[in-house]
């Protein structure tokens, strides 16, 4: 299946001109055969080029690796998203006119981010399918020690051969599972936001991210049913949804207050420093937990109060001396202090038509049993007791508007 990204692009219905970086997304089998087909359809053929792998991707994909004017091949073991790595792999950089990035989601950041550093194209070549990165123009990255989501290059080419992606452990296809079923909250989120406080909204985008959201879940059924894995759909799932965050630049419609579980986790506060799990397990948690607390207050009444900051003593208590000054700045204009929130309160009714969207505690747990996925905190390392404290914890890691974090300036009865 070859995507037309085109059909996106233009002049909207909800007032913005969209645009987009990727011009042609590929998610076939033996793709990776035709690869140099698909890089002069995008115009980067015979431009010089490097491709960064892992050593672990490059000897499991030995045989299908492509023509290289320099390869760089980083030790998988230790490898992260972090600014200091992927600068000092920079310094080893022969002049390329394009990055190809040849990998999963953490040698993507190795790509992007020289890429849109050095201002020259990039193009993904993703070995699996378990996070919406890959069509993303966003790199989640560590810099100077805490976890942020920034612009980074979009792939002008996407080619997932799904020949290559179909080896991957099952353990890394539930977790592209969870990255997609989080819409479920991220997109009520994004929603209620716009009811109270009037944040920017696009039906279309909107749409892309839903469509991305039911194809998934059509497929996690499938699995659940019958242990088969639909590779093409899981893949193309990701790709919509990962194009979702190019055409607004930012990732309001794919991650919402559960995505922040995955950055809580990354971060390692104080009480979570055995946390651990790949991306998409962690966003299922985060979801799962979601779907418990969205439903209960949907059944409660709320009352607005008076907006209150952090706590300085609060955030040095749940983050620590390492993360105190990255998680101040993160909340010195906070979204909460710049409405009311008796609108909260009048738009509750339209809230919990929004929640009653979003599927039972029962439905997800036993989707999330079936296909074998993360979505506990003791899945990912996390002590069983925090459960009640971490949905606010991760709220005050970014300061975007989310039912969690609402919960500040609200009394239930």
């Amino acid at each position: 299946m070859i995507m037309d990204c085109t059909k996106y692009v233009g002049k909207c219905a909800c007032g913005r001109e969209h645009t987009l970086e990727t011009k042609k997304v590929v998610v076939e089998y033996s793709a990776i055969n035709k690869f140099e087909e698909y890089m002069a359809d995008v115009g980067l053929a015979n431009k010089k080029r490097t491709v960064v792998y892992d050593s672990n991707i490059y000897k499991l994909t030995e045989g299908k690796h492509i023509k290289a004017d320099q390869e760089i091949i980083l030790p998988a073991e230790g490898l992260r998203s972090e600014d200091v790595l992927i600068e000092k792999m920079m310094e080893d950089l022969d002049s390329p006119e394009v990055i190809v990035a040849y990998g999963a989601g953490t040698i993507m950041d190795f790509g992007r981010y020289p890429a849109y550093k050095l201002g020259i194209p990039f193009v993904a070549i993703p070995t699996l399918a378990s996070s919406d990165g890959f069509t993303a123009n966003i790199c989640s990255v560590i810099l100077e020690g805490q976890k942020k989501s920034v612009p980074m290059c979009a792939p002008i080419l996407v080619v997932a051969d799904l020949d290559i992606i179909k080896g991957a452990p099952k353990r890394l296809v539930t977790s592209g599972v969870n990255d997609i079923l989080s819409k479920y909250i991220s997109l009520v989120d994004w929603k209620i936001s716009t009811l109270v406080m009037g944040e920017y909204y696009c039906p279309m985008v909107a749409d892309l991210a839903q469509e991305a959201l039911n194809i998934m879940r059509e497929a996690a059924d499938k699995m659940a049913a019958t242990g088969e894995i639909d590779h093409e759909a899981m893949t193309m799932a990701q790709m919509k949804s990962g194009l979702t965050m190019q055409l607004l630049n930012h990732s309001r419609a794919a991650s919402g207050a559960e995505h922040l579980m995955a950055h809580l986790v990354e971060m390692h506060p104080p009480r979570f420093e055995n946390a651990e799990g790949i991306h998409g397990e962690c966003v299922g948690v985060g979801t799962f937990l979601c779907v418990k607390e969205y439903h209960r207050l949907a059944a409660l009444t709320p009352k607005a109060k008076p907006y209150k900051p952090f706590s300085n003593e609060w955030i040095m208590e749940k983050f620590g001396e390492r993360l105190y000054d990255g998680i101040v700045k993160e909340n010195a204009n906070d979204v909460l202090a710049t409405f009311d929130p008796q609108l909260i309160v009048d738009h509750w009714d339209e809230i919990r038509e929004l929640i009653a969207t979003i599927p039972s505690e029962e439905e997800m747990k036993n989707l999330y049993k079936a296909i074998g996925s993360k979505y506990r905190p003791e899945d990912i390392g996390i002590d069983p007791s925090l459960e009640n404290e971490m949905l606010q914890i991760s709220a005050a890691i970014r300061n975007r508007l989310t039912l969690v974090r609402m919960c500040r300036v609200l009394d239930f009865d």
